[in-house]
């Protein structure tokens, strides 16, 4: 009896030992995040527009097609009508959405300025101001708001012309000026022919601008077009997407064609 008490204490350690070497593997399930969540519905619903405020909780969302408002309140739990294009104010970067569902008229009013979430502190580029009226009542609430940037910008891009002429290493130092936008934080690098550059973009529905862009002071031969291109990249106001090219315009009619590499 005493030998198997002194050998009990390595009996339980091979037992434990195999009990470890033959448990199935587990595996994690992750729920996918809050921001991916809202990435996705952005692309299949094709949401350009987000808006929340707080005390009392609400959401919008403005896409291609529908206008959508969710909130705490009674009466107002959900409202959802067509898309409209906004009227815009001449003197300042303001945008004035009416809606209407069924027997309610929602007034939206959207502002290019700073706002600061009360609760949360995340600051927003936009402020947004709703009016909700129902029977002659109306009801008002104010947040904050962002613009979402197109994802098929998110990609390199490489130069095939510029201002309809077809581009050559002859007309750059080494490579084609290149552009490596980032949609989620709104910021680009790259190649503008002999210098690196980097900067910012705006963008708000139909609009883009390349911003703040700083470039490398590298000397640069007299034949080379950088001074052309980056001209033309800073004008840029509208884009297009198409055919795995992308085509930046300005209002005198110059542009740039791009071609999307992996």
């Amino acid at each position: 009896m005493k030998k198997w008490i002194q050998f009990l204490p390595i009996i339980l350690l091979i037992i434990g030992c195999k009990s470890a070497v033959t448990a199935p593997n587990e595996t994690v399930k992750s729920e996918p995040t809050f921001a991916y969540k809202q990435q996705m519905e952005n692309l299949e619903k094709g949401i350009y527009f987000r808006g929340n405020g707080n005390e009392p909780d609400w959401n919008l969302k403005i896409s291609e097609n529908t206008i959508e408002f969710s909130s705490l309140m009674p009466g107002f739990e959900t409202l959802t009508g067509n898309h409209v294009e906004p009227l815009r104010a001449m003197d300042a970067n303001v945008k004035m959405y009416r809606v209407t569902d069924k027997s309610i008229t929602m007034i939206i009013q959207i502002m290019q300025q700073e706002c600061v979430n009360t609760m949360s502190g995340e600051k927003s580029s936009y402020s947004v101001r709703i009016e909700i009226v129902k029977d002659n009542n109306s009801t008002f609430l104010s947040g904050c708001g962002n613009y979402i940037t197109d994802p098929r910008l998110h990609d390199i891009w490489v130069l095939e012309q510029l201002n309809g002429k077809k581009v050559s290493l002859t007309d750059f130092t080494k490579e084609l000026p290149n552009l490596e936008i980032n949609s989620t934080t709104n910021q680009f690098m790259g190649f503008a022919g002999c210098n690196r550059m980097n900067g910012t973009i705006f963008f708000e529905r139909g609009l883009l601008r390349f911003t703040n862009t700083i470039t490398t002071r590298m000397a640069c031969s007299e034949n080379n077009k950088e001074n052309e291109f980056l001209k033309a990249l800073q004008s840029t106001t509208t884009y297009k997407v198409k055919n795995l090219r992308l085509t930046l315009t300005n209002q005198s009619g110059n542009e740039l064609v791009f071609k999307k590499v992996d």
